[in-house]
Parts: C-alpha cells; structure tokens; sequence
C-alpha cells in the first residue's frame, strides 16, 4: 500500500537582510501507520507531532535552510530522533538560524529517500536559495516543492542568495518536465499541479522576480 500525505498548516515569521514578514507554512508529513518523514519544520513543534501521531519518524527533510522552514528542526528531530536532512548549498542558511548546531546528514540530487513502501526522489533546484531541493513522490503523483514553485508561479529570489535567472532553469528542467497530473504540494498557500503551472512559464519569464 502507497504511502498517505497528511498536512498542517503553522503560523510564525520570516526573517532575513534585516526584514521581517508574518507567513503560514505548510507542513507535509509522508508515509504509513507505522513510520513517515517530515518535510520542513518552520515554526511548531507539537502541531508537527500531532501530524505524526505516534509514528516513527525516519527523517526530517528541509526543502532549503530559511528560518520559516528550519528553524524548530533541531528541537524536532531531539523529539523524534529523527535526521535532519539538508542539501549542503544551504548550510550558509542553516547556520545563520542554527550557528551551534549541524544538520544531522545531507541530501543531494538523484537520492532516493523511502518511507512506507514509497520513494521520493531529491531534486536539486536552486534559485530561492542555493540548495532549495524539491521531493517527488511518482507513485503518489506528488512533488513537494517548498518555496520553489507555488500556485501562479516561481518562489521569490530578490533576497540574499538567490537568483531568478536559476530558480527558472530549476523549473523549467526538473520540475515543469514531471508528467502534468503532478500534484504540486507547495511551502506555503495552496497546492496546484505541474500542468496547471508549465503553460505559464512565459508570463513568469515577462514578469521577472
């Protein structure tokens, strides 16, 4: 039996070059009644373990290092004993949040991450920030895409360490190839699906960041 997604939806800021901003990020939890992975721990511990619900965590999966996304990581994975998982690009990130504290392993593009009898591949798509990576699930026709592509177009990349010439090719060659019924869980607001997004590339290329 395929893997379930399960999701909430918790509340705090973000902040970077000096700036803060109000967010609600989502929260996607992936696998079986016995065991799943979390991708992304922004801002509440308890409302991601109620998520759980008991279950072996096998990893925590950041889909890049911004605060809103990492910054009770740590505290979650003492909880769980669960990895911390993060693409190495992103450690600049990483320890602007958490100077004292490492992430428990790395990800990089093309490994294969399995929980509940279903794989995610890591897919590394830089341009939000250096190591942004996003997670598809094809059995579940679901990729997860944190703050690279949300409904109506790319993640922001006016800020430091990011690019909106890269978050474009990151798109356009490993997530606007994925089959169109795709399912895109997003970081942040509401989920589309690649088909929806692909035929848009053009407006967002106009648009620019």
């Amino acid at each position: 039996m395929a893997a379930r997604i399960d999701h909430a939806v918790t509340s705090g800021t973000f902040s970077l070059d000096g700036q803060t901003f109000d967010v609600d990020n989502n929260v996607w939890v992936v696998g079986d009644d016995a065991e799943c992975l979390v991708i992304d721990a922004p801002h509440d511990v308890d409302a991601i373990l109620k998520v759980v619900a008991g279950r072996r965590v096998t990893a925590i999966l950041a889909t890049h290092a911004h605060d809103d996304h990492v910054r009770v990581a740590p505290q979650l994975s003492r909880a769980t004993g669960a990895p911390v998982l993060l693409h190495p690009a992103d450690r600049v990130l990483w320890d602007m949040v958490h100077p004292d504290e490492a992430p428990g392993g790395q990800l990089h593009h093309g490994d294969k991450i399995e929980v509940g009898g279903t794989a995610l591949t890591v897919l590394h798509t830089p341009g939000h920030s250096p190591g942004a990576c996003c997670l598809h699930a094809p059995a579940l026709d679901v990729v997860f895409t944190g703050d690279t592509l949300f409904a109506g177009g790319p993640g922001a990349t006016g800020r430091s360490y990011s690019d909106f010439d890269t978050i474009i090719g990151s798109i356009r060659d490993r997530l606007l190839t994925l089959p169109p019924q795709t399912v895109v869980h997003t970081g942040h607001g509401d989920s589309t699906t690649i088909g929806a997004e692909a035929p848009q590339l053009p407006q967002w290329l106009a648009r620019g960041h």
